[in-house]
């Protein structure tokens, strides 16, 4: 009898009739002799109905306060499908993160996970029943209420996963597996049958928002089987593992991009040594992320550097900036948000050379100027105004050989969690 965590985001639990249709979908899974683990986020827009409360309130929330009201939205979804489960006459008790063992550090609103003690998970299996887990929270030793942030439901499946050892951790979402590239943009987007752990913790990081990043980390680090596929049918979905094979002539897996970039340039800024660990040192202990960096030549003593970062973080990050001007006399602070990051990605990047060389050929064919760069092993991005995007990732698309003559399948509103 295998075991299974099944995670269902926000659209698949959006209303009272999907609700239904996903507890018919996990009483299928337990007729087939399985045993049965259900992570759950809040119903359809919750959590956003929730924040929009808030701020007609306070327009800056303590966000001890934001976690006590966020979590509502899970326990709203556990406890109703527990209720529909023992309406088709099936054995479900549901849990808060806290009561299945969740264990975090005190940071609300992106709260990590530091352990998971799921003694009443394992019980209750034990027991037969259906265990539904609310998604996106834990709790402190203290016994403070927290968040898990952006894809927490994603990271409470895979996490779960590993603490239970489970033989599979399913994520049913509103696409039936991993694209090429997003499939609301290009309708022949070509669907993986797999793909390794590596190739999507870049498409993740990058901005294709199937998978959040830490859930892709928790499987890899701890080898969890997982598995996307759709609730709104019985597809086939992708498997993530460990290596996946590649598909012939197929070079570049996927195409991501990501629309909330901005850019940050520091113009004459003294060439001596310890200016940027000065700066990005600065930036880091405020907890502002940067990505890709990129620093001129040196002219008459001084030097240009630019970073791009989240364009939430744009102002914050300028006005961090700005008072380092005292200490570090640079000419000038320009900035751009009109910004888009499109990247490629595939493990089979390694052994064939111009793949980068072609991409910007594509680019620049549209029009478009490439204003930065940044390269691994399996991925190139580069940063680009934004108007055109739509047009450049189908067009890199089709110059990498990723269309089909099928249509890929898009069942509804994209998950928030």
């Amino acid at each position: 009898m295998s075991l299974y965590v099944m995670k269902f985001g926000g659209s698949s639990v959006g209303d009272i009739e999907r609700m239904k249709r996903v507890a018919k979908r996990i009483a299928d899974k337990q007729d087939e002799g399985h045993r049965c683990v259900v992570v759950v986020s809040a119903m359809g827009d919750t959590t956003d109905d929730l924040i929009d409360q808030a701020k007609q309130l306070n327009e800056q929330p303590p966000a001890r306060e934001m976690d006590m009201l966020m979590t509502t939205g899970e326990q709203i979804s556990v406890a109703l499908l527990s209720i529909a489960l023992h309406g088709i006459g099936r054995n479900a008790v549901s849990y808060t993160g806290w009561q299945a063992g969740f264990r975090t550090d005190e940071t609300h609103g992106r709260a990590r996970i530091n352990e998971i003690v799921p003694r009443r998970v394992l019980e209750s299996l034990e027991r037969e029943q259906i265990v539904i887990v609310a998604g996106f929270q834990g709790m402190t030793l203290d016994g403070e209420i927290t968040t898990l942030g952006r894809g927490g439901s994603d990271t409470t499946a895979v996490a779960l996963a590993a603490a239970i050892k489970a033989d599979v951790c399913e994520i049913y979402t509103d696409v039936d597996g991993i694209y090429s590239t997003d499939p609301r943009i290009v309708k022949t987007a070509r669907k993986l049958k797999e793909i390794s752990y590596d190739e999507m913790l870049e498409l993740a990081n990058l901005g294709a928002a199937v998978l959040h990043p830490r859930a892709v980390e928790y499987a890899k680090r701890y080898q969890v089987k997982l598995v996307v596929r759709s609730s709104f049918n019985h597809n086939e979905g992708t498997v993530v593992k460990e290596e996946a094979s590649m598909e012939q002539g197929v070079v570049v897996s996927g195409i991501a991009y990501d629309k909330n970039v901005a850019r940050i340039s520091i113009l004459g800024v003294p060439d001596v040594p310890g200016v940027l660990a000065q700066v990005f040192g600065k930036l880091a202990a405020e907890g502002v992320d940067v990505d890709i960096i990129v620093q001129s030549g040196v002219q008459n003593g001084e030097a240009d550097f630019s970073f791009t970062l989240a364009l939430s973080e744009l102002e914050r990050a300028k006005g961090i900036i700005e008072g380092l001007h005292s200490e570090l006399p640079y000419r000038e602070v320009t900035s751009e948000d009109n910004l888009v990051k499109v990247s490629i990605v595939g493990a089979g990047m390694v052994s064939h050379p111009g793949v980068a060389a072609q991409m910007f050929e594509v680019i620049s064919g549209e029009g478009v100027s490439i204003k930065m760069v940044s390269t691994s092993e399996i991925k190139v991005s580069c940063v680009i105004e934004s108007g055109n995007l739509p047009t450049i990732i189908q067009a890199l698309h089709t110059a990498y050989n990723l269309d089909t003559e099928e249509q890929a399948f898009v069942g509804g509103p994209k998950d928030r969690r």
